[in-house]
């Protein structure tokens, strides 16, 4: 969508990833080889149901999602969508369980991630219906599909596929370590041909090339040479909007009381996105989405 582009009336359809968390609050440091106190909650996750569910909450009329989960909470994972306001299309994996991540969460709220992807990067082409984009403004991709052949190749299809319905096509490169274990070029070569690019600060730098002390403003514009919006996320310092080879808005971030930082990019995913299908032109589109991660922040999980 360009910058004067009216409210597309239609469903956001995200095809990405449905996980299990398991988040782990250690106030103290990780004592090694004995134990740590720490508040554990087992909760719905994964970085493309997160951002569905924050559209949802932030005022997308209609959000559907295209995941994989295994067979043992394939019910659990389909009712917390439901309930979210969600559509969701779950394929079951008859062969590996729906994935699982563990986050841990230190006193700053900061969080490390172990991930086991199991059946969430298994989506393939068979998956894939043309008749999933009917009635669809806008197509949202997990980066997470482009780490695995078959998940990257699903996502292929889809953008392809929307490419030739015209449907906008937004893409959250999602994990610094899994693109710098792909490559960047090889990334950046996969999602030729989408609209909008969603990284934090050190995926945008990952991706344009530039070393740690590189300004994130130089990394954002030169990313938005390749694709036309890219709006860089930048936690408590807020969000920066390149389009087109230069940085045309700088967005503070909202203040908030952090007590977990799960899931706070998929949270302005989700609200820029709600805010872009309802006309908001993208430094209006990054404000809201800095309003829903401010939300996200001062709760345990990735969900609303």
């Amino acid at each position: 969508m360009t910058r004067t582009e009216p409210a597309r009336p239609g469903a956001l359809l995200v095809v990405g990833d449905v996980v299990t968390d398991v988040v782990a609050v250690h106030p103290e440091p990780l004592a090694p080889a004995t134990d740590t106190a720490a508040r554990i909650r087992t909760l719905p996750g994964g970085a493309g149901a997160n951002a569905a569910c924050w559209a949802a909450r932030t005022g997308a009329a209609e959000v559907r999602l295209l995941a994989r989960v295994g067979t043992e909470s394939a019910p659990w994972h389909e009712r917390a969508l439901l309930d979210a306001g969600v559509r969701p299309r779950l394929v079951i994996d008859r062969e590996e369980p729906t994935g699982t991540v563990v986050a841990l969460v230190g006193k700053d709220a900061e969080r490390t991630f172990l991930t086991d992807s199991g059946a969430a990067l298994r989506l393939c082409p068979a998956d894939w219906k043309p008749s999933l984009l009917d009635g669809v403004a806008h197509l949202h991709l997990s980066g997470y599909l482009f780490f695995a052949d078959s998940s990257r190749e699903l996502a292929l299809v889809a953008l392809r596929a929307a490419r030739l319905r015209g449907v906008p096509v937004s893409v959250d490169p999602a994990s610094a370590g899994f693109l710098a274990e792909l490559g960047p070029q090889r990334f950046l070569d996969a999602v030729a041909g989408a609209d909008v690019l969603l990284p934090n600060e050190d995926e945008a730098r990952l991706l344009a090339g530039l070393p740690e002390p590189a300004g994130v403003a130089r990394a954002a514009a030169q990313l938005s040479r390749r694709i036309p919006l890219v709006v860089v996320t930048r936690g408590a310092a807020g969000a920066l909007v390149a389009e087109r080879g230069r940085i045309t808005a700088e967005v503070t971030a909202e203040p908030a009381e952090a007590v977990d930082s799960t899931g706070a990019g998929d949270a302005f995913t989700g609200g820029f996105l709600a805010a872009r299908l309802a006309g908001a032109d993208p430094a209006e589109a990054a404000r809201a989405g800095c309003r829903a991660a401010a939300l996200a922040v001062t709760r345990l999980g990735g969900r609303p």
